[in-house]
């Protein structure tokens, strides 16, 4: 039987072109995949807000998957560590929910997605959990807690054990 793995401390494995990610015990980074865009953000309330997975519609597109594992972040405790002049945008509110905009931040030179802002969501980011440089963090503090839009998940895609299951994003709720 093999061992069982650490998850208390951080896993930082070579995956993608950046070498210095880092996680402490109460903040880390999420990096592109080529690493000209890295954010740095709190691992923990408040400015850890949520963590989820969503199925919607939009989402299985923009992440050419079946469904998107995010974290919400409060604007305030985001920090842009380098390559924010190389984030390029894509808007639009046809397919949200909420009929509000929704702004894309991709890199432009790898093309990852690091984060949505919507105008249904003020003041906060929903960023990829997968962008995350210690992927420990995955499975810890960033295991989604909820189950968006889960009358759209793929019939081969199970529930998250233990997460909150929801048919759609109710307005105004945390996200």
């Amino acid at each position: 039987m093999a061992a069982t793995a650490d998850k208390s401390k951080p896993y930082i494995p070579l995956a993608g072109a950046a070498n210095d990610g880092w996680s402490t015990e109460d903040s880390a980074t999420a990096t592109c995949f080529c690493g000209t865009v890295q954010l740095a953000f709190p691992t923990a309330g408040p400015g850890l807000v949520s963590t989820f997975v969503c199925h919607c519609t939009d989402c299985r597109k923009i992440t050419a998957s079946m469904f998107a594992s995010n974290f919400t972040i409060a604007d305030a405790h985001l920090t842009h560590v380098r390559g924010r002049d190389n984030l390029k945008t894509y808007a639009q509110s046809r397919t949200i929910a909420s009929g509000k905009l929704m702004t894309n931040y991709f890199c432009s030179t790898c093309g990852t997605l690091m984060y949505r802002v919507g105008e249904a969501f003020p003041g906060h980011s929903i960023l990829r959990i997968g962008t995350v440089d210690d992927f420990n963090l995955h499975e810890t503090k960033l295991k989604p807690k909820r189950e968006i839009y889960v009358k759209d998940r793929c019939g081969w895609v199970s529930a998250i054990e233990d997460a909150q299951q929801l048919e759609a994003q109710r307005n105004r709720q945390k996200i």
